[in-house]
C-alpha cells in the first residue's frame, strides 16, 4: 500500500509550525534557554485550580452542553459587559471551545467556501493561513510594516478587497510583533468594511495584556461592526491556563450556531473541569491578571532595552508578551540566525518568517519567561550578535 497516494495532499503539503520546531530541539538540549513559546511561566492562580479540583471532588465529570456550561457562558457575557460594555446573549451568542485556536478553526470552516478569499495581516500567528487553506479558502496576505507600528492600515485593506473577499482576520494585540490597534485605528478599518459583506474574525486572546495605558477595544464594539464580527478569546494567556485548553467565541447568533455544529461533530464539548475553573477565573481573578500583567511589563522593558543596547533595533510592543527585534544587521536570514544562535549559544528564539514572509529579517522572543532566564538569554544573544554583526 502506497500511503503517499492516499493522504490528503492539501494537509500533506502544509509546513509544520515554525514555533514548535525550535521548542522540540531545545527540550532535548542541556543548559539551553528557550524564549520561543508563548506560554506564561506563572502557575495558574490557586483560586482557579481550587475550583477545578472541587469540581472533580464533587463528581462533575460528565459532558456539558455542546456550547459549554450555561453558567460559564453567562459569566463570559458578564465579563464582556463589565470590562468592555459589549452585550452578548449567553444562550445564542457564545461558544466555549477547546482553546482559542479551535474557535478560530470553527469560525473559518463555518463561513469560508472553496475559492473565498480571507484577508490575513502578517506577521501574525501561524494558524490562520493553514486553517484557511484546509477550508478551501484562498489566503490573501496583507503585509503590515514596522514603520506603521505593525498596524493594519485602511489603505492596505482597501487595496486587497475583491469581489471574492469573504473574511478579514484581525489579530490584535498581535503575536508576534506586540503591535496594537487603537480605537481610531479600528474605526478607520470599520469605515472600509461598511457597505460590504465582509465578515471579521477578531482574535483578541491578548486583550488583557496591554501596556500603553489605553484600554482594549473589542472590534465588535466599533460602530456598525457587531453584526459582522466574531470575537475569539480564551483563558490561556491572561489567566495562565494554557494546559486547561479553554477558549470561547462570541458573535452573531447565525454564525455561532454554525460554529457550534462544527464543534459538536468534531469535539462534542470542552473539558468539564476546565469550564468550572474558568468560571472562577472570570469571577475573582482580576487582581491575579493585573499582577501578572505588571510583571510582564517589567520584563518587556528589560528585553526591549537589552536588544537596543546590543545594537539591534527593536519595535516597542504594547500588547501580548513578545518582542520582534530586527536582526538584518547581522547579514543572516531569520532561519540562519535562529539555528546558529541555538547551536552556538543554546538559546531558542523563533524566526520571524514563521509568521509570514514579511517577518523575514526579524526574530520573535517571548518574555513570558522568568526574568532570570530573560537576562541570561540576553547575555548570550549579545555575545552572539557582537561576534557576527557587520
Amino acid at each position: 500500500m502506497n500511503l503517499d497516494k492516499l493522504v490528503n495532499p492539501t494537509v500533506d503539503t502544509l509546513p509544520p509550525s515554525g514555533i514548535r520546531k525550535f521548542f522540540d530541539v531545545v527540550s532535548m538540549m542541556e543548559d539551553a534557554i528557550s524564549l520561543g513559546v508563548g506560554e506564561p511561566d506563572f502557575v495558574t492562580p490557586w483560586a482557579i485550580r481550587e475550583a477545578g479540583i472541587y469540581s472533580l471532588e464533587s463528581g462533575q465529570t460528565y459532558y456539558t452542553a455542546n456550547s459549554g456550561l450555561m453558567e460559564l457562558r453567562e459569566e463570559i457575557c458578564h465579563y464582556m459587559m463589565r470590562k468592555y460594555d459589549v452585550e452578548y446573549d449567553p444562550k445564542t451568542q457564545v461558544l466555549v471551545s477547546v482553546g482559542g485556536s479551535e474557535a478560530i478553526d470553527a469560525m473559518i470552516r463555518s463561513v469560508v467556501c472553496p475559492g473565498d478569499e480571507v484577508l490575513i495581516p502578517e506577521p501574525s500567528f501561524v494558524c490562520y493561513k493553514p486553517l484557511t487553506i484546509m477550508a478551501g479558502g484562498v489566503p490573501v496576505i496583507i503585509e503590515t510594516k514596522e514603520e506603521d507600528d505593525f498596524r493594519l492600515t485602511p489603505e492596505q485593506l482597501k487595496e486587497k478587497i475583491t469581489d471574492k473577499t469573504k473574511l478579514l482576520i484581525l489579530p490584535f494585540p498581535n503575536n508576534p510583533t506586540g503591535g496594537v490597534m487603537s480605537k481610531s485605528d479600528l474605526e478607520a478599518i470599520a469605515e472600509v468594511l461598511k457597505g460590504t459583506d465582509i465578515l471579521v474574525l477578531s482574535d483578541e486572546i491578548y486583550a488583557e495584556l496591554l501596556y500603553s495605558g489605553e484600554p482594549h477595544i473589542p472590534f465588535s464594539k466599533i460602530d456598525g461592526m457587531y453584526e459582522r464580527t466574531v470575537v475569539v478569546n480564551g483563558f490561556s494567556k491572561a489567566f495562565a491556563m494554557t494546559g486547561w485548553r479553554l477558549g470561547y467565541a462570541m458573535g452573531p447568533e447565525r454564525i455561532i450556531k454554525l460554529m457550534t455544529k462544527v464543534h459538536q461533530y468534531g469535539i462534542m464539548s470542552s473539558p468539564t473541569t476546565s469550564q468550572y475553573a474558568a468560571i472562577e477565573a472570570l469571577r475573582s481573578c482580576d487582581d491575579d491578571v493585573e499582577r501578572m500583567r505588571e510583571e510582564y511589563n517589567y520584563r518587556r522593558r528589560v528585553i526591549v532595552d537589552g536588544f537596543r543596547n546590543m545594537g539591534l533595533s527593536c519595535f516597542e510592543p504594547y500588547g501580548a508578551f513578545y518582542v520582534f527585534p530586527c536582526i538584518k544587521r547581522t547579514g543572516m536570514t531569520s532561519e540562519e540566525f535562529c539555528n546558529r544562535l541555538l547551536e552556538e549559544e543554546k538559546v531558542a528564539v523563533v524566526p520571524g518568517n514563521a509568521f509570514g514572509e514579511s517577518g523575514e529579517g526579524f526574530i520573535r522572543c517571548s518574555y513570558a519567561y522568568s526574568i532570570e532566564n530573560i537576562e541570561e538569554a540576553l547575555k548570550r544573544i549579545e555575545r552572539f550578535v557582537k561576534k557576527h554583526i557587520n
